[in-house]
């Protein structure tokens, strides 16, 4: 009786199978004939009740017939997925190179800036940092440059509209966008005590007319020692080694007397060119030399306007552009093309 039985379902299934158009239909015949209330399943259940040779006979006859129909069913199941995907626009040439993803490109300001931050912080220095919009105090009063100098001026200075109170009065005072990143030596005096180390890199602001070597947007990187029995030797000993190790060669530093009011003494700095190591050529106008900017020993002012007894501690200070030496290290000849935006330039660094 059970022999019949499984026989007629197993040929009900195919007779089933081949109306199947689809994988819901398939999935609704499998579910008929192989699911938990199938008549596959309560054959199964039945076996129990049987006779030892009948269940010898009927058993592998239904686990057979069960496999048939599992084996069936994926056949079509495979044969419906196939039909119903187009081979030819869906085939990949494996051999055929890739496109290659563009990869974004650093400003050579970020390149030279992360260079400073390696060589300096490898020589023990703290890489420190200020705000962009600063108090009159901080970037002109502590640093000693007197009230009517002109670099106080409109013509040099960005104001702002908006005041703050002055920390040590109480009093209203002016607001500007930091002309140096000199400002930040006081601040960072005022929360530290000597001996310390640091630089400090960052945007600043002045209002001048731009051209090839001069911008009103730009960036400078600070350097500031403070501790005991600090001296001029001092400076041009980490000048030179640290200018060596950015431009990777033998970099000699000068230094000629100047006057500015945070530092005293107070220097122009110069390195020999890089082009010509010191030989004389046009990008040093045949002098062997190149200006760089302003530095010297930290003015006794502007340690007591930090709160530090006045001849207690010395030090040196100075601050460079960073598009300046940026300009030198990858032979750039405009400074606008920094913050020009335009890709062409970016893509080759």
């Amino acid at each position: 009786m059970q022999k019949e039985k499984i026989e007629g379902i197993r040929k009900q299934f195919f007779v089933d199978l081949e109306t199947a158009g689809n994988e819901a239909e398939l999935f609704d015949l499998e579910k008929k004939y192989l699911g938990r209330k199938s008549e596959f399943t309560e054959i199964m259940k039945s076996l129990g009740s049987l006779s030892a040779e009948d269940k010898k006979v009927v058993g592998p006859l239904a686990n057979g017939a069960r496999k048939e129909i599992s084996d069936a069913i994926e056949v079509k199941r495979t044969a419906l997925r196939n039909k119903g995907f187009d081979f030819e626009s869906e085939k990949i040439d494996i051999t055929i190179p890739g496109n290659k993803r563009g990869a974004g490109h650093l400003n050579p300001i970020s390149l030279i800036v992360n260079d400073i931050q390696d060589i300096f912080t490898a020589m023990g220095f703290e890489v420190s940092d200020g705000p962009e919009i600063e108090t009159e105090f901080y970037n002109f009063d502590a640093l000693n440059i007197p009230e009517h100098h002109p670099a106080r001026d409109m013509q040099d200075t960005f104001w702002l509209k908006q005041a703050a109170k002055n920390k040590k009065n109480g009093s209203e005072e002016r607001l500007s966008m930091r002309s140096q990143t000199s400002a930040a030596q006081v601040k960072y005096m005022e929360q530290h005590t000597p001996p310390f180390k640091i630089i400090v890199p960052g945007k600043v602001f002045r209002s001048e007319a731009t051209d090839s070597t001069h911008e009103h947007t730009f960036y400078q990187f600070e350097s500031l020692v403070v501790g005991e029995n600090i001296n001029v030797g001092n400076l041009k000993f980490v000048a030179q080694e640290f200018f060596s190790l950015l431009f990777k060669q033998d970099v000699k530093v000068r230094l000629r007397p100047s006057y500015f009011p945070f530092v005293e003494p107070g220097f122009e700095f110069d390195i020999t060119c890089t082009v010509c190591h010191g030989k004389g050529c046009k990008a040093c106008r045949y002098g062997g030399w190149l200006e760089l900017g302003g530095a010297g020993m930290v003015n006794q002012n502007v340690f007591e306007a930090a709160g530090y007894p006045r001849g207690k501690y010395t030090g040196f200070a100075w601050g460079f552009g960073l598009e300046r030496l940026a300009m030198m290290k990858y032979k750039i000849d405009d400074v606008r093309l920094f913050h020009s935006g335009d890709l062409r330039f970016i893509r080759q660094f």
